[in-house]
């Protein structure tokens, strides 16, 4: 599937809106392929310099959307055609992902939350989507019990599977795991369950529209996301100078 790939601060990213990702999907189920299909936010991007696994990861995605207002609205400063509707966050994409997934008869796994949690989530998207078969673990893996789940995620053989565990442990995960993993599409889904079983408090979509979630969210979380959204931006800075060096380069070798 033929993409608008676009770069920015180092990394590179999709801006694919819910209809296309939920297409891309379908797509991997329909060709028996395995797709993994991770986003990027400011948090993610402050990792990805960080962490060479974060970066291994990243190169084996297939497709890497964006969730985060703020890298669309850096992609704008930059001249790229990026509309709101491309940040896709799982707050947003959850509801229409189970749709399709009950529609198409996708099976889910959702590899993630504490425990009961995911189960607690799955029961409510049951309700909501009846035909939806869908199975859950929690992501409190030890090193003991890791092939045990993996042993759980083949049985239940998903077409789809979710791991809910929050960068960069989830990314961390999928990559050491992969080899084991035979889903068509393998998502980096965060706190996404919990948000559906209501563990974790849902930002209003106002404020996700207009790039202030991460504002409740630091309300709602401060000592775990103070540093995220409050010191890590700020190592941002070189690479948001350096994006506007190459626009400036760009637009000199244009005029020439």
């Amino acid at each position: 599937m033929k993409t608008m790939r676009v770069a920015l601060l180092n990394v590179t990213v999709d801006p694919l809106p819910v209809a296309l990702l939920n297409q891309s999907i379908a797509t991997a189920i329909a060709q028996q392929e395995r797709w993994i299909i991770a986003h990027h936010n400011l948090h993610s991007v402050y990792l990805y310099q960080r962490d060479p696994k974060m970066r291994a990861f990243y190169e084996r995605a297939h497709i890497i959307h964006i969730d985060g207002m703020p890298l669309v609205y850096w992609a704008r400063v930059l001249g790229y055609p990026v509309r709101r509707e491309q940040r896709v966050t799982y707050v947003d994409w959850v509801h229409p992902l189970m749709a399709a997934a009950a529609e198409g008869g996708w099976r889910i796994f959702y590899l993630g939350g504490k425990p009961g949690v995911a189960a607690q989530a799955a029961e409510r998207l049951r309700q909501r989507y009846p035909p939806l078969q869908i199975g859950t673990h929690h992501g409190y893996v030890q090193p003991a019990d890791n092939a045990t789940v993996l042993a759980e995620i083949a049985a239940f053989q998903p077409h789809v599977l979710m791991v809910g565990m929050g960068m960069p442990r989830q990314e961390h995960w999928i990559l050491a795991n992969l080899d084991h993993l035979t889903a068509n599409a393998i998502l980096t889904a965060g706190a996404c369950f919990d948000y559906v079983a209501g563990a974790i408090p849902t930002p209003p979509r106002w404020m996700g529209r207009a790039g202030l979630e991460w504002l409740y969210r630091l309300y709602s979380e401060p000592s775990r996301l103070a540093k995220r959204y409050l010191l890590e931006p700020w190592a941002l800075l070189p690479l948001m100078v350096n994006d506007l060096w190459q626009v400036v380069r760009r637009g000199r070798t244009s005029v020439k």
